[in-house]
Protein backbone atom coordinates (compact mmCIF):
# COMPACT_ATOMS: atom_id res chain seq x y z
CA UNK A 1 0.00 0.00 0.00
CA UNK A 2 1.52 3.42 -0.96
CA UNK A 3 1.48 5.33 2.15
CA UNK A 4 1.02 9.41 1.89
CA UNK A 5 4.63 10.00 3.26
CA UNK A 6 5.83 7.81 0.12
CA UNK A 7 4.27 10.11 -2.31
CA UNK A 8 7.21 12.14 -3.13
CA UNK A 9 9.93 11.63 -5.97
CA UNK A 10 12.22 10.59 -3.19
CA UNK A 11 10.09 8.36 -1.57
CA UNK A 12 9.05 6.32 -4.75
CA UNK A 13 12.57 6.10 -6.08
CA UNK A 14 13.75 4.11 -2.66
CA UNK A 15 10.87 1.88 -2.62
CA UNK A 16 11.48 1.64 -6.61
CA UNK A 17 15.28 0.59 -6.12
CA UNK A 18 14.38 -1.72 -3.21
CA UNK A 19 12.07 -3.65 -5.95
CA UNK A 20 8.68 -2.27 -5.09
CA UNK A 21 6.76 -3.17 -8.00
CA UNK A 22 3.45 -0.98 -7.06
CA UNK A 23 5.69 2.09 -6.15
CA UNK A 24 6.89 1.83 -9.80
CA UNK A 25 3.40 1.36 -11.64
CA UNK A 26 2.09 4.60 -9.10
CA UNK A 27 5.10 6.22 -10.51
CA UNK A 28 4.52 5.04 -14.27
CA UNK A 29 1.24 6.54 -14.19
CA UNK A 30 1.69 9.45 -13.05
CA UNK A 31 5.08 10.12 -15.61
CA UNK A 32 3.83 8.36 -18.36
CA UNK A 33 1.45 10.61 -20.14
CA UNK A 34 4.31 13.63 -19.92
CA UNK A 35 7.26 11.47 -21.21
CA UNK A 36 5.15 9.98 -24.05
CA UNK A 37 3.45 13.29 -25.30
CA UNK A 38 7.15 14.65 -25.68
CA UNK A 39 8.21 11.86 -27.15
CA UNK A 40 5.50 12.12 -29.88
CA UNK A 41 6.25 15.67 -30.32
CA UNK A 42 9.28 15.46 -30.78
CA UNK A 43 9.16 12.18 -33.34
CA UNK A 44 6.13 12.40 -34.64
CA UNK A 45 6.22 8.79 -34.51
CA UNK A 46 3.43 7.33 -32.17
CA UNK A 47 5.27 3.84 -32.24
CA UNK A 48 8.67 5.01 -31.60
CA UNK A 49 7.50 7.45 -29.16
CA UNK A 50 5.68 4.73 -27.15
CA UNK A 51 9.18 2.23 -27.61
CA UNK A 52 11.26 5.37 -26.27
CA UNK A 53 8.66 6.11 -23.04
CA UNK A 54 8.97 2.35 -21.85
CA UNK A 55 12.76 2.50 -22.46
CA UNK A 56 12.72 5.34 -20.03
CA UNK A 57 10.97 3.77 -17.62
CA UNK A 58 13.51 0.60 -17.85
CA UNK A 59 16.51 2.95 -17.81
CA UNK A 60 14.58 4.08 -14.22
CA UNK A 61 14.26 0.89 -13.16
CA UNK A 62 17.76 -0.45 -13.98
CA UNK A 63 19.28 2.15 -12.78
CA UNK A 64 17.23 4.92 -10.59
CA UNK A 65 20.69 6.34 -8.84
CA UNK A 66 21.40 7.74 -11.51
CA UNK A 67 19.00 10.44 -10.51
CA UNK A 68 20.43 13.01 -8.55
CA UNK A 69 17.52 15.51 -6.44
CA UNK A 70 19.93 18.38 -6.09
CA UNK A 71 20.50 18.30 -9.89
CA UNK A 72 16.72 19.11 -10.66
CA UNK A 73 13.74 17.14 -10.65
CA UNK A 74 12.68 13.94 -11.58
CA UNK A 75 10.29 14.86 -14.22
CA UNK A 76 13.39 16.97 -15.85
CA UNK A 77 15.58 14.27 -15.30
CA UNK A 78 12.80 11.57 -17.31
CA UNK A 79 12.66 14.32 -20.36
CA UNK A 80 16.59 14.18 -20.43
CA UNK A 81 16.62 10.49 -20.59
CA UNK A 82 13.63 10.65 -23.74
CA UNK A 83 16.34 13.18 -25.14
CA UNK A 84 18.73 10.65 -25.18
CA UNK A 85 17.24 7.87 -26.10
CA UNK A 86 15.16 9.52 -28.99
CA UNK A 87 18.71 11.15 -30.31
CA UNK A 88 20.11 7.01 -30.64
CA UNK A 89 17.02 5.97 -32.56
CA UNK A 90 17.38 9.34 -34.85
CA UNK A 91 20.97 8.17 -35.27
CA UNK A 92 20.42 4.62 -35.88
CA UNK A 93 17.15 5.68 -38.67
CA UNK A 94 19.04 8.36 -40.24
CA UNK A 95 17.79 11.43 -38.21
CA UNK A 96 14.03 10.97 -40.19
CA UNK A 97 11.70 12.83 -38.31
CA UNK A 98 8.17 12.12 -40.39
CA UNK A 99 5.01 13.13 -39.50
CA UNK A 100 2.28 10.69 -39.22
CA UNK A 101 -0.03 9.80 -41.64
CA UNK A 102 -3.05 9.65 -39.00
CA UNK A 103 -2.78 12.86 -37.08
CA UNK A 104 -5.36 12.25 -34.69
CA UNK A 105 -2.72 11.33 -31.79
CA UNK A 106 -0.64 14.94 -32.17
CA UNK A 107 -3.48 17.09 -33.38
CA UNK A 108 -5.28 16.28 -30.54
CA UNK A 109 -2.35 16.55 -28.25
CA UNK A 110 -1.80 19.84 -29.42
CA UNK A 111 -5.45 21.02 -28.46
CA UNK A 112 -5.24 19.80 -24.99
CA UNK A 113 -1.71 20.95 -24.24
CA UNK A 114 -2.03 24.44 -26.38
CA UNK A 115 -2.98 26.56 -23.66
CA UNK A 116 -1.52 29.84 -22.20
CA UNK A 117 1.47 28.42 -19.82
CA UNK A 118 1.34 29.42 -16.48
CA UNK A 119 5.34 28.88 -15.96
CA UNK A 120 5.32 32.93 -15.45
CA UNK A 121 7.35 33.66 -18.90
CA UNK A 122 4.23 35.13 -20.62
CA UNK A 123 4.26 32.37 -23.05
CA UNK A 124 -0.08 32.58 -22.89
CA UNK A 125 0.69 35.68 -25.69
CA UNK A 126 1.78 33.33 -28.39
CA UNK A 127 -0.22 30.80 -28.15
CA UNK A 128 -3.14 32.92 -28.41
CA UNK A 129 -1.81 34.12 -31.28
CA UNK A 130 -1.61 30.64 -32.46
CA UNK A 131 -5.56 29.98 -31.34
CA UNK A 132 -6.62 33.09 -33.46
CA UNK A 133 -4.34 32.62 -36.23
CA UNK A 134 -4.36 28.68 -37.53
CA UNK A 135 -6.09 25.51 -36.44
CA UNK A 136 -4.52 22.76 -34.13
CA UNK A 137 -3.24 20.58 -37.60
CA UNK A 138 -1.16 23.76 -38.29
CA UNK A 139 0.43 24.47 -35.26
CA UNK A 140 0.95 20.88 -34.96
CA UNK A 141 2.70 21.23 -38.48
CA UNK A 142 4.54 24.72 -37.41
CA UNK A 143 6.00 22.80 -34.23
CA UNK A 144 7.30 19.93 -36.06
CA UNK A 145 8.97 21.84 -38.65
CA UNK A 146 11.10 23.33 -36.31
CA UNK A 147 14.77 22.22 -36.22
CA UNK A 148 15.24 20.27 -33.11
CA UNK A 149 16.88 22.56 -30.78
CA UNK A 150 13.67 25.31 -30.50
CA UNK A 151 11.34 22.18 -31.04
CA UNK A 152 12.34 20.91 -27.60
CA UNK A 153 11.74 24.52 -25.74
CA UNK A 154 8.63 24.91 -26.88
CA UNK A 155 7.12 21.79 -26.23
CA UNK A 156 8.95 21.61 -22.26
CA UNK A 157 7.97 25.59 -21.61
CA UNK A 158 4.45 26.05 -23.94
CA UNK A 159 2.99 22.63 -23.88
CA UNK A 160 3.90 20.63 -20.53
CA UNK A 161 4.17 23.66 -19.06
CA UNK A 162 7.85 24.07 -17.41
CA UNK A 163 9.49 26.61 -15.58
CA UNK A 164 13.19 27.94 -17.49
CA UNK A 165 15.36 25.91 -14.58
CA UNK A 166 13.41 22.90 -15.14
CA UNK A 167 13.73 22.57 -18.52
CA UNK A 168 17.37 23.85 -18.35
CA UNK A 169 18.14 20.86 -16.28
CA UNK A 170 15.99 18.38 -19.12
CA UNK A 171 18.29 19.24 -21.86
CA UNK A 172 21.57 20.27 -20.09
CA UNK A 173 21.85 23.52 -20.86
CA UNK A 174 22.17 27.45 -19.00
CA UNK A 175 18.73 29.20 -18.65
CA UNK A 176 19.93 31.85 -20.80
CA UNK A 177 19.92 29.64 -23.06
CA UNK A 178 16.66 28.00 -22.76
CA UNK A 179 15.19 32.16 -22.58
CA UNK A 180 16.97 32.71 -25.68
CA UNK A 181 15.93 29.43 -27.65
CA UNK A 182 12.31 29.80 -26.79
CA UNK A 183 12.34 33.52 -27.72
CA UNK A 184 13.73 32.77 -31.25
CA UNK A 185 10.82 29.47 -31.02
CA UNK A 186 7.95 31.88 -30.60
CA UNK A 187 9.02 33.97 -33.62
CA UNK A 188 9.74 31.55 -35.62
CA UNK A 189 6.28 29.43 -35.18
CA UNK A 190 4.05 33.44 -35.65
CA UNK A 191 5.66 33.95 -38.73
CA UNK A 192 5.35 30.27 -40.14
CA UNK A 193 1.30 30.49 -39.24
CA UNK A 194 1.10 34.01 -40.32
CA UNK A 195 2.38 32.37 -43.84
CA UNK A 196 -0.06 29.71 -44.34
CA UNK A 197 -2.82 32.28 -43.17
CA UNK A 198 -2.25 34.39 -45.60
CA UNK A 199 -4.86 34.07 -48.75
CA UNK A 200 -2.94 32.89 -52.04
CA UNK A 201 -2.84 36.12 -54.08
CA UNK A 202 -4.78 35.21 -57.15
CA UNK A 203 -2.28 35.59 -60.91
CA UNK A 204 -3.65 37.76 -63.43
CA UNK A 205 -5.78 36.20 -65.95
CA UNK A 206 -4.61 36.09 -69.82
CA UNK A 207 -7.53 38.49 -70.43
CA UNK A 208 -6.77 40.56 -67.67
CA UNK A 209 -3.56 41.56 -69.11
Amino acid sequence: MIRATDLTEQGLLRRITAGDEEAFTFLYRRKHPAIYRFALHMSGNPAMAEDVTQEVFLTLIRDAKRFDPARGTLGAFLFGVTRNHLRKRWEQEGRSVPLPEDETDLSSLVSRNGAPSSNGSGAGHAWDAFDSLETTGRVRQAIASLPENYREVVILCELEEMDYEEAATALDCPVGTVRSRLHRARALLLEKLRETHRPAVPRPSAASK
